[in-house]
């Protein structure tokens, strides 16, 4: 009966997603983009034979694990054909790097029984991997009917999470429960999902401690924080609220400042709105998207800050050129209770983090991080700005180094995720 009442209730809110899809849009064009997809209608030629693996990555951090993933798959399974789906313009932009000839990438189908349906008739996966997070109801059921084994890898739960699906036990227990394979980060996750139904079979850690950050936006920006001669203090995926808060409490400061300061949103679409924030407290504003492409010329692409002027990233696909110029990061989703941002990438580029205290949809990273001398704990972006302005004493070197260590001595998940699921596959 329950899950009768939830696919109504999806088919009836098709209009607010459109409408949703719409303003979003305005904001972020990608949303605009093959719209019918949303709803299982493809320009693609439907596909005969079951030989896809169906990778679902919803939003930009989902996919640069997926990326992990997919890279140690075709290790393992050369020629792997692959159809990626996401939920966000975000994921998908950054997803369209990882296609090869042949490969498919369409929208995440709305969760209702027709557009299910007719996503699985359409391609005919011969397994599907969600990433992290991403079961829900009507999609699971028609993966069981289409007879396509379904994987959960890189898995988390948070127990915030865990108490909302138990809240819907009567929905979420059937779904969790038709899942072929779990792969958890963490024990603990591991036993939340267990809560749920779901058949975990390992766990195997995180599989964005296998990324790789980019080369050369390393280089660039541990070159750049050389010539700077000031130490570079960065808020990373900052979230609304925070930025505000941060800068409350630079007006508060003695000026000038000990530190260059960097500001990067988390999502594209407030870019400006910080700007503006910037300006409203009386400061300078540097954007990113205004220095060009070229960023060898330092230091002219990188303007001294001086007294009360901040840096804004405006910009996607350039973190591991901002935490490598960052000399300590503030990490953004803490200082509010949205569950925090991964630090995996600050640490891999070598740049301590000092985290609010609310991290729960990362929790075993973040304590792992501060047992291992790679983050620290603040309270608030008060109490987090002094903290910051001490670690850029004599002893930064080392810090960094620790950060480093601790992303290598974690790596190893995505080989391991890889065999677990071409074993399914072989099954």
């Amino acid at each position: 009966m329950i899950e009768r009442l939830y696919s109504w209730l999806t088919v009836a809110a098709q209009p607010l997603l459109r409408l949703k899809l719409r303003r979003r849009g305005q904001v972020e064009p990608g949303y605009l983009e093959h719209v019918p997809e949303r709803w299982g209608h493809y320009t693609q030629p439907p596909e005969t034979v079951s030989q896809r693996i169906w990778i679902h990555a919803v939003s930009l951090g989902e996919t640069r694990a997926a990326a992990v993933l997919i890279k140690a798959l075709r290790q393992q399974r050369p020629g792997l054909r692959l159809l990626l789906t996401h939920g966000t313009a975000t994921g998908r932009a950054e997803g369209r790097s990882l296609l090869r000839e042949g490969d498919v990438q369409v929208w995440q189908p709305w969760d209702t029984p027709q557009a299910t349906q007719r996503f699985f008739a359409h391609f005919r996966p011969a397994l599907g991997v969600l990433m992290e997070t991403e079961v829900w109801p009507n999609l699971m059921a028609q993966a069981a009917a289409a007879a396509v084994p379904m994987a959960l890898v890189n898995a988390r739960l948070s127990e915030r999470s865990l108490r909302g699906a138990l809240r819907w036990a009567a929905l979420a227990r059937p779904a969790y429960g038709r899942l072929s394979l779990v792969l958890a980060q963490s024990s603990a996750d591991a036993q939340r999902l267990r809560a749920l139904g779901a058949p975990v079979q390992a766990v195997l850690g995180n599989l964005k401690f296998d990324a790789d950050p980019d080369r050369a936006q390393c280089e660039l920006g541990l070159g750049h924080r050389a010539g700077l001669g000031r130490p570079v203090l960065m808020l990373a995926s900052s979230r609304e609220g925070e930025e505000q808060a941060l800068l409350q409490a630079l007006s508060q400061r003695r000026s000038p400042w000990p530190f260059e300061v960097l500001i990067v949103p988390r999502h594209p679409q407030r870019f400006d709105e910080v700007a503006g924030a910037i300006a409203a407290h009386g400061f300078g504003c540097s954007r990113r998207s205004q220095w060009g492409t070229d960023l060898s010329a330092f230091p002219s692409v990188f303007p001294s800050a001086g007294p009360g002027c901040i840096w804004l990233g405006d910009s996607m696909g350039e973190m591991a050129l901002y935490y490598s110029l960052a000399s300590v990061a503030l990490l953004g989703g803490s200082f509010a209770p949205l569950g925090g941002q991964n630090l995996i990438e600050a640490a891999a580029c070598g740049c301590p983090v000092v985290m609010g205290p609310h991290t729960f949809n990362f929790a075993e990273v973040a304590e792992q991080a501060l047992a291992e001398g790679a983050a620290w704990r603040a309270d608030d972006l008060v109490q987090a700005l002094q903290r910051a302005t001490d670690l850029l004493g004599p002893g930064h070197a080392e810090q960094s180094i620790r950060a480093r260590e601790f992303a290598r001595r974690h790596q190893g998940a995505a080989r391991l995720t890889a065999s677990h699921l071409l074993a399914l596959l072989k099954r």
